[in-house]
């Protein structure tokens, strides 16, 4: 059984590594991943970005210094150097796909994303009630495992509640049914405004 998982647990990471990689042209051409014009985009990737922008440059800084210290070993040196590139590439790129893949409100659906790591569709008819409520991870009890958390800094803001389940799949593997989200957004007010709105609609 462990066979079978590995090999298809390997191609959802490359998979959401070559995400990661294209959000950051994305992000160089400042263009957002599939919202039409009939849709409406939600950010929330600010309460992380001071975090990814010093992670980078705590990698810069130790890209550098091991530079310095493997230069008299050209082989390794060129590795490492390319290696801790990468690294950086990475990290610039979780940041790059919280901005270009935002929470999509559709004329039909509400589309949540965690970066390139979740992109969940939830049909308008299957919403119950949107509430905006601001919840901190690691804070009173542990999550239900039918309440899917998309937390943005460790804290949400809004939380969707659903008519009937909707199946979520993580990016290693299993399926399991979720019957309400929470999620950030940073302009939850109207995110939850213009929800509530489009749910009441015929």
């Amino acid at each position: 059984m462990t066979r079978e998982r590995h090999p298809g647990a390997l191609r959802r990471l490359a998979a959401h590594e070559g995400r990661v990689l294209h959000s950051l042209g994305l992000w160089v051409g400042r263009r957002r991943h599939q919202v039409g014009p009939l849709d409406r985009a939600f950010g929330y990737a600010s309460p992380q970005a001071a975090t990814v922008y010093g992670l980078a440059f705590v990698c810069v800084v130790e890209t550098v210094g091991v530079s310095f210290m493997v230069r008299q070993w050209p082989v390794v040196h060129a590795v490492l150097l390319v290696l801790d590139l990468y690294t950086v590439l990475l990290v610039l790129g979780m940041q790059a796909a919280a901005v270009t893949r935002p929470h999509v409100l559709t004329p039909d659906a509400l589309r949540l994303r965690a970066g390139a790591r979740v992109d969940l569709i939830v049909p308008l008819p299957q919403i119950s009630r949107v509430r905006r409520e601001l919840k901190f991870q690691g804070a009173g009890a542990g999550v239900p495992d039918d309440v899917l958390e998309l937390a943005v800094g460790s804290q949400t803001s809004l939380t969707v509640e659903l008519r009937e389940p909707v199946m979520y799949a993580p990016l290693l593997g299993g399926r399991r049914a979720v019957t309400s989200v929470r999620f950030h957004a940073d302009e939850s007010g109207e995110l939850a405004k213009a929800l509530t709105a489009a749910v009441a609609r015929p």
